[in-house]
């Protein structure tokens, strides 16, 4: 068979449409065959119009780099003769194809045809829990070169790269995966099937005998593999020179941090002796290694595993990928570690097995199960959060999850992973998890993490939001819209589930049993969208903010009819037992439903689960009134009801949290670390939230002074009063600070703002003056994408600004010269009508306690406190903390928010000094 030649194309163009008059500047062809690259071509093209500043940053193609070269109309002939009888390949093929057959219509040359992939679609099915399918991510992630994104040469080469990576992971995957593949890849955007044809060919002339892996129902599973057991003794370095030496050998350049060695034997001694403590460590201490080092070491010794908790998935991967490793070097041991995860992160093999032979897939649905083939190939974890879908396809994974519905229907001889998971935590020395997850497996009656030694609670003072958002009950009209919706078609009054058209044809259930299933179905969404328009119609009615569009009100300021919403509940609960009871019935024959239909059955238990939880969540908002927490609707009054949403958060936390760990204290050591515990004249601040006793010590950990040697504070003293001026003149005097100091350090600088209404606002004006237009500008709620994606879209480029709201305050780290300055536009206190807050705060003045400096304030600090730890990650960073809000200088508590920083510079500065200063600065 002839070789196939691959032309892998990538276009540098002025925009993204040819129609619009956007022409290419640059265009580069690299030509592959038998994966490997025959030739390149590379030109840059005159476009005879201006390049836009954004484009010139995003590909450093400046308008010198074009000025002689030859227009497309020049080299149009001999681009589309090379790309004759060649596979045509981009990274997005979707703008590089269309755009390329535009300019070559507008040259007056006919269309090309051929076959054509994208190896943005290839990369997904092959590398499916990738962070990112951006050809410059993905290229880090698998160690392709790409020195300059953005620009046609390289990114041709890397695409050719990625392309040939991608054929060599799927030529490495079990041949029965291929076949799966090969299968489903007729249903793909770009022509991959052939791609995967020639991959099955090649594989069936070679050994094709499972030597990694184990065939579950013809779908091939990575084999787990077992952890060592490390014999060799391990012991605790307890002197100054033992940990210096143990840091050295591994470590070059290693310098001693007093306050790392003083934490470990903090936390060693905690763990020895049983005993509950608090550690606040600044950033530069090293915490991290200093909790995991004695953490492991106690484990190996007392034969008891330690759990290791922290906040975010973000931070529990960093900690396994990158700081459990160094320990492991440093200590020269293996360490048998578990991962506590929930149920639901686990896939069902079974129902995910059935659901392969549905034959009318939609895209998503196929391209999800072509995802999760081959993840099922590479990953022994079996956790689906591991796999990176689109929006689309999270319902196929939620379909697929673990429940515990599902366990009585497992097979004698079934594989779980789930079960895989708990057991690894009995053989574990490190028992790794996050805090939703411990929580709600020490509320269980009998915890998993029962037999440990101890407890590392990394971020302890999250512990607070973690237990909080367990206890939140949340309502959202789409949720139960859509949920209605999979199960009955409302136009045309019938339920149109496949699993019900079943039982009308199988004739094993009393049709007046389905006449009133379907019936009583309907009556139920009647009376629910009767309530929400009830709802309506009092949120309207005691509407007080003017002409804001989007709306918070306090759930108890409105007169609800109470039996109606309880109706609700009970039309609801009567559907669900008649559904079950039919499904009961139907289940009862013995006879074995064939594949397809198996499938329905899943789905139509799914969506009944589904609904029980949206019952339970009914009767937690509209039946239970506690005392101990507060309710409020979040609603846009431009999409009501479809924007409704409820919020029922328990007002304070801490007898949640003292119940979850009151049976190990004194038993176990209990180590909460953090960053940010205390605050100037409350060091009991979060300790009291948390509900610990004033006999838990507290510890605290400074990195040295010239750690800091980096950071300088500014305040702006001309800048307007926040609370003596109209909003749009404080806006304008942020807008003007914040371009003055953006062009002064020529970028990379965090704006942190406490309202996301008047970040919206500042970002409109800087961008209607077009002062920062040469700067990429990413915002928080403007742009698209989580927050870690838009951190990461920072960092790429040297002239961007990130505008942030609350959750840019902590846990962002940006090292080194990618962050050059943090400007503090107000001072993070909490909205006064915030629900939460005003609920905590109405509880504390009801206790003649004064709730600006029993809360309001000590929230603010820790924020400040964890807004300037952004800006030094190292030794080695230096960067400006600027403040615009002048009330730390005119208030009497503003000394306490200087008060929490280390020990830096304060300058007191007008704006036209603060920028002469940070250019001397940075030019030096």
């Amino acid at each position: 068979m002839e070789s196939q030649m691959y032309a892998v194309v990538d276009l540098e163009t002025t925009g993204h449409s040819s129609k619009q008059g956007d022409r290419i500047i640059q265009i580069a062809i690299v030509f592959m065959r038998d994966w490997q690259i025959e030739k390149t071509y590379t030109s840059f093209v005159n476009p005879k119009r201006k390049i836009p500043h954004f484009i010139q940053d995003l590909t450093h193609i400046k308008e010198e780099d074009v000025k002689h070269a030859q227009p497309f109309e020049a080299i149009a002939h001999e681009v589309y003769d090379m790309l004759q009888d060649c596979v045509f390949v981009a990274h997005n093929i979707d703008f590089d194809l269309p755009f390329l057959q535009e300019e070559f219509k507008r040259c007056g040359l006919p269309k090309w045809f051929g076959k054509s992939m994208d190896t943005v679609e290839l990369a997904k099915i092959l590398y499916p829990t990738a962070y990112s399918y951006k050809l410059s991510e993905i290229a880090l992630e698998l160690n392709i070169g790409l020195e300059n994104a953005h620009r046609a040469d390289d990114d041709a080469m890397a695409t050719a790269r990625l392309l040939k990576k991608c054929f060599e992971q799927l030529m490495s995957l079990p041949l029965e995966t291929i076949q799966h593949l090969h299968t489903r890849s007729f249903k793909l955007k770009s022509g991959l099937a052939h791609l995967f044809f020639e991959a099955l060919q090649i594989k069936r002339t070679k050994s094709s005998q499972l030597q990694h892996h184990f065939l579950y129902r013809g779908v091939p599973i990575l084999q787990p593999q077992q952890q060592k057991i490390d014999a060799e003794p391990v012991i605790y370095p307890a002197s100054t020179e033992a940990k210096t030496q143990l840091f050295s050998k591994v470590m070059t350049h290693f310098e001693v941090r007093e306050g790392q060695f003083n934490m470990m034997d903090t936390v060693w001694n905690s763990l020895q002796h049983r005993t509950e403590i608090l550690t606040e460590a600044s950033t530069g201490i090293g915490k991290t290694l200093a909790y995991l080092i004695p953490s492991i070491v106690f484990a190996k010794q007392q034969k008891q595993p330690v759990v290791i908790s922290t906040y975010t998935s973000h931070l529990l991967d960093q900690l396994i990928q990158e700081e459990l490793p160094k320990a492991k070097e440093l200590l020269g041991c293996d360490v048998r570690i578990a991962v506590l995860k929930g149920m639901e992160h686990y896939i069902d093999l079974d129902r995910f097995i059935e659901s392969l032979v549905i034959t009318e897939d939609s895209y998503d649905e196929n391209f999800v199960k072509m995802q999760v083939l081959v993840w099922l190939a590479i990953s022994s974890t079996g956790d689906l959060n591991e796999v990176n879908v689109s929006g689309g396809g999270r319902t196929v994974l939620d379909r697929i999850r673990r429940t515990s519905t599902t366990a009585e229907t497992k097979q004698q001889n079934a594989f779980d992973f789930y079960l895989e998971a708990m057991k690894s935590c009995e053989e574990a020395e490190l028992i790794i998890t996050n805090h939703a997850m411990l929580l709600a497996d020490l509320e269980r009656e009998t915890p998993i993490v029962q037999q440990v030694g101890g407890f590392i609670l990394d971020e302890g003072h999250q512990m607070i939001q973690a237990a909080t958002m367990r206890e939140e009950k949340v309502f959202a009209y789409r949720r139960f819209k859509y949920c209605f919706g999979q199960i009955g078609h409302f136009e045309d009054r019938a339920l149109h589930h496949a699993f019900y058209r079943l039982l009308q044809q199988a004739d094993r259930v009393p049709l007046r049993y389905l006449s009133k299933l379907e019936n009583q179905f309907f009556e139920m969404i009647d009376v629910f969208e009767h309530a929400m328009n009830h709802l309506v119609s009092r949120m309207n009615l005691s509407a007080s903010h003017g002409g804001a569009q989007k709306k918070t009100i306090l759930l108890n300021t409105l007169t609800l009819k109470q039996p109606l919403l309880e109706e609700v509940g009970h039309m609801m609960e009567q559907w669900l037992q008649l559904a079950h009871e039919v499904t009961r019935i139907f289940k009862s024959y013995q006879d074995d439903l064939e594949p397809s239909k198996r499938v329905w059955l899943t789905d139509w238990e799914y969506w009944l689960r589904d609904l029980q939880q949206l019952l339970e969540q009914w009767r937690a908002i509209f039946y239970v009134h506690e005392q101990n927490r507060t309710s409020w609707i979040e609603a846009d009054r431009r999409s009501l009801p479809n924007s409704i949403q409820i919020y029922d958060r328990p007002i304070q936390i801490a007898d949640h949290i003292t119940q979850a760990f009151d049976q190990f204290r004194g038993r176990d050591g209990i180590v909460w670390a953090s960053g940010t515990l205390t605050v100037p004249g409350n060091p009991r601040f979060i300790a009291d939230q948390l509900g610990l006793s004033r006999e838990v010590a507290l510890y605290q950990f400074q990195a040295p002074a010239h750690y800091y040697k980096g950071a300088n504070l500014y305040i702006v003293d001309d800048m307007p009063d926040i609370q003596q001026v109209p909003q749009p003149a404080y806006i304008e005097a942020v807008a003007e600070a914040v371009t003055q100091a953006v062009l002064a350090t020529e970028g990379r600088c965090f704006v942190l703002f406490t309202s996301q209404d008047m970040l919206r606002k500042t970002v409109d004006l800087i961008q209607e003056i077009g002062a920062l237009e040469d700067y990429m500008i990413f915002a928080q709620g403007i742009s698209t994408g989580s927050r870690m994606r838009l951190l990461k879209m920072f960092q790429r480029f040297e002239r961007s600004v990130l505008f942030g709201t609350n959750s840019f305050w902590e846990g962002v780290d940006v090292p080194g010269d990618a962050l050059s300055a943090v400007i503090v536009v107000r001072l993070p206190f909490s909205a006064p009508e915030e629900p939460l807050f005003k609920a905590k705060a109405d509880k504390m003045q009801q206790q003649g306690l004064n709730a600006f400096y029993k809360l309001s304030l000590p929230e603010a600090i820790l924020r400040f406190k964890q807004g300037f730890g952004r800006l030094i990650r190292s030794s080695q960073d230096k960067g400006a903390f600027i403040v615009l809000d002048r009330r730390i200088e005119t208030k009497s508590y503003g000394p306490d928010f200087l008060r929490a920083l280390p020990n830096v510079e304060v300058r007191h500065v007008s704006l036209s000094e603060l920028v002469f200063d940070l250019e001397d600065w940075y030019n030096k």
